[in-house]
This record gives C-alpha cells, structure tokens and sequence, in this order.
C-alpha cells in the first residue's frame, strides 16, 4: 500500500523529502521496530487525546510512555485517552491502529516529545502496518514545524 493519501499530500505541501519501505505486517509499534530492524528510540508513535476543545495528538519515541500531567500542563487542557473510534473518521485513509504521528496532516493540534528533535534520523507510520518512512532528524524536525515541543514522555 501507498502512504496515506493525507499524509502524502502534507508531506509534498511542505517539500519534505522521505523514504518509503515496506516491512512484514505486523500489529504493534514494537512488533515493527523488531521486523523493520530499526531503533527502537529512532521509531515515533503517537497517542491521539481529546477534551471539549478537540483531538490532540501527542508524538513519542516507541521507547517512551506519554506522560499525560506533562501534556495537560504543556497544554493547559483537561485531555484524556480517545478513543479510536472516535476520531477514525479523521483518518480514514489510515488502517486502524496505523496512524501517522503527523497530526497536522489531519487537522489536530500536535505536540512532540523533545526526545525525538536530537535524533538522526526518524521512522513513523505511513497509514497502514506494512509501510514506514524514513527521514532525517533535519527533515522531521520541518515536517514538525508549527507542533508544540515538550518534555511530554517517559522511557518505558
């Protein structure tokens, strides 16, 4: 499968240039990280939250737990855990649980763990679970521009 088509287009009206590879299916961001042989740390995955106001999405490394105080006090907003159901049909050019960490391509407010900026280079979901992109540390940190950064996330 091609990536989402939301993400695709997202991608194209920032310039940002990415490598698509493709991996045996899997069901979990670790079972990817382990079938794609990559670094764990270097894979991102996202946790979609809500509140009166909206979805927010919060990005971190596959290594690290959302720290969901850090988030409300980075935010200043009473978010608690979507559910996926919820907010599918913003995403419905993504497989379930295959959501890209790139909310912005979605309309949601996002906000980044600051353990991802130092990184090399960057793995996340394309929208389904078989495809991955690969970018720089340079190239996600400009797709990130205009996300919120924060000390959000613990390592698990």
């Amino acid at each position: 499968m091609a990536i989402a088509e939301s993400l695709e287009d997202y991608l194209a009206s920032r310039h940002i240039a990415y490598e698509v590879f493709t991996h045996p299916k899997t069901s979990t961001t670790m079972q990817t990280v382990h079938k794609a042989n990559i670094p764990a740390d270097r894979m991102v995955k996202c946790v979609v939250l809500e509140d009166d106001l909206g979805y927010v999405m919060a990005v971190v490394p596959a290594t690290h737990r959302v720290d969901m105080g850090k988030v409300r006090s980075a935010l200043n907003r009473r978010l608690g855990l979507a559910m996926e159901s919820d907010f599918s049909g913003r995403l419905d050019d993504c497989a379930t649980g295959a959501i890209p960490p790139v909310g912005q391509a979605y309309g949601m407010t996002t906000i980044i763990s600051d353990d991802l900026s130092e990184q090399p280079d960057i793995y996340l979901e394309g929208g389904d679970h078989e495809a991955l992109l690969h970018l720089t540390g340079g190239q996600f940190n400009a797709l990130m521009t205009g996300a919120i950064h924060g000390d959000i996330s613990h390592r698990v």
